[in-house]
């Protein structure tokens, strides 16, 4: 039996990350059916938010976590991937870290289906996103 691997990320942060990532590809891809879930009595101005301010969002997260955890998210990203497994993970997040730069950022969220990828990885992990929605 192989032991599982210590995170440098929490698992509530992926779970931010995984959050996130859904909204932003939801609106990115549906922006016109957001549109009309939107309440037409609202105030121009006053919600403001959409594929933009998700972004941006995070872009600034993930920009603000230390270099380990921007390395673990990435190697996380190729674990859901199937890029590796858990058994060959010091492989995976060293080759993360050997990729790691300053537009981590950007590379994470251009990934197509980075939160299915995420979240793909927390079950390896053996934690669902469910463990920590009452935390997001």
């Amino acid at each position: 039996m192989t032991t599982t691997p210590n995170l440098s990320i929490s698992p509530e942060k992926v779970a931010f990350v995984v959050t996130k990532a859904h909204q932003y590809e939801m609106e990115a891809a549906e922006p016109e059916l957001l549109a009309d879930l939107a309440d037409d009595d609202s105030a121009p101005g006053t919600g403001g938010r959409g594929a933009n301010t998700d972004r941006s969002e995070l872009v600034s997260f993930i920009r603000g976590l230390n270099v380990d955890e921007q390395i673990d998210l990435v190697a996380l990203t190729w674990l859901g991937r199937g890029d590796g497994s858990l058994e060959n993970w010091d492989e995976l997040r060293a080759q993360a870290a050997q990729a790691h730069n300053n537009r981590t950022a950007t590379y994470l969220i251009e990934t197509p289906m980075l939160g299915d990828y995420l979240e793909e990885a927390l079950s390896e992990f053996g934690l669902s996103l469910e463990d920590f929605e009452g935390n997001i």
